[in-house]
């Protein structure tokens, strides 16, 4: 097997890994909202602490990359995030619980910006569009740790043994991703697919306004693929105990609806993204989110809601990857910028989503919350313009890189 296959393994093996570690604890939401007797409002704040301290590392994540190289960051990063949520799910308090999220969320942007960081280096040397398929196996990763966790509470596990194994099990795989990256740290890589605050500000000071416009918007329809993610991270197994008075176990699989959906539209992306182009494949998928999540919210039944969350995750699917690959592609910005910039912000979303619902449910209710859902499918759709045509796909098709093994 040569070095570049063994490179892409284990890039899988991280965003994988990557997916299960959080999702594991997402399905006991209800379960901890109920043992720290919290209102949705004060749910939707604490949970936000985890992209709080997203968005408060996400920038240290460029300056670990340089020194340590972008695998190494993913791995570490993984395993101290899966320590974290272990240290959340034992918690005895909601600010120890807080506290915990808060720090996992770091851990968790630096290792996102290392795997694809590490992503892209990969699909340099095999020359040809991956990315969408790292992202389908990130969500292949989502399924199972929630099928796992509503396994947990169906044999009642309690959260910190759950937790405790989940770690043990994914830092092994860490590990073995770690032995099969691309080795060694790699100036050239690095310094391409990362950037620190300093140059962000200097890259997007001499960049062209329209170029800094384009930006703007591939961070705004970022944004809205991650408000949707976060309602299925956050919302979906709520909106079915509290709404829809299904038993927990069955709850996960709105989770696991929303995600399942987003690995099919990821696992086609790539085809559909070469055959058609981002800016139809985002457009399409922005409207079948839209009108399946409206459906579902017009007419509330448990099939309907999972079918609803389902088109929900495949609307969004490809959204991220491809505004991650147009963002690393505009002109004018230094290599890295556009990434980290979208890497950062993107997580905008997530910290505005949780309080944002929880005030409306405890002022009407949760189902109405949830309109955001549609909402964020509509504004993909709308703002697909920004992405590529098919030809530009093409005349921007990634080169192959000169390693060996490729």
């Amino acid at each position: 097997m040569t070095e570049i296959r063994r490179a892409r393994i284990a890039v899988a093996a991280m965003f994988f890994t990557n997916g299960v570690l959080f999702a594991n604890i997402l399905p006991r939401y209800p379960e901890i909202k109920d043992m720290f007797e919290l209102s949705n409002s004060a749910y939707g704040f604490t949970i936000a602490l985890f992209p709080v301290g997203a968005i408060a590392a996400g920038l240290a994540s460029a300056t670990l990359v340089r020194r340590f190289g972008s695998a190494r960051v993913a791995t570490t990063g993984m395993i101290l995030t899966s320590i974290a949520l272990v240290l959340a799910g034992s918690s005895p308090s909601v600010a120890l619980f807080g506290i915990m999220l808060f720090l996992a969320g770091g851990l968790d942007a630096i290792s996102d910006v290392g795997q694809n960081a590490h992503a892209m280096v990969v699909q340099q040397a095999y020359g040809r569009s991956i990315i969408n398929s790292f992202h389908a196996i990130w969500s292949i990763g989502a399924v199972t740790g929630g099928g796992m966790s509503a396994l947990a509470i169906a044999l009642d596990l309690p959260l910190p043994l759950h937790l405790g194994i989940v770690a043990v099990i994914f830092s092994v795989v860490c590990l073995f991703a770690q032995a099969n990256s691309l080795p060694g740290r790699d100036p050239v890589a690095d310094e391409e697919h990362v950037a620190d605050s300093e140059e962000m500000k200097a890259s997007i000071g001499v960049a062209k306004p329209r170029v800094v416009w384009m930006l703007a918007a591939l961070v705004l329809i970022s944004i809205a693929g991650s408000i949707i993610e976060e309602i299925g991270n956050s919302w979906a197994a709520l909106y079915m105990t509290d709404f829809l008075n299904t038993p927990e176990a069955i709850a996960a699989f709105g989770y696991i609806s929303l995600v399942g959906g987003q690995f099919i539209g990821r696992i086609l992306g790539d085809r559909q993204v070469d055959c058609w182009g981002n800016r139809r494949v985002a457009f399409v998928g922005g409207l079948v989110g839209a009108v399946g999540a409206g459906l579902a919210l017009a007419f509330p039944s448990v099939p309907g809601t999972l079918i609803g969350f389902a088109a929900a995750g495949y609307g969004c699917a490809t959204i991220v990857p491809s505004a991650f690959d147009r963002a690393d592609k505009l002109p004018g910005l230094q290599e890295g910028t556009g990434i980290t910039m979208i890497s950062w912000l993107m997580r905008l979303g997530f910290l505005g989503t949780p309080p944002l619902i929880g005030f409306i449910a405890d002022s009407t209710s949760i189902r109405t919350g949830l309109i955001l859902l549609p909402i964020a499918g509509l504004l993909i759709a709308l703002l697909s313009v920004v992405l590529p045509t098919k030809e530009k796909d093409s005349a921007k098709s990634p080169k192959p890189a000169n390693r060996s093994g490729s």
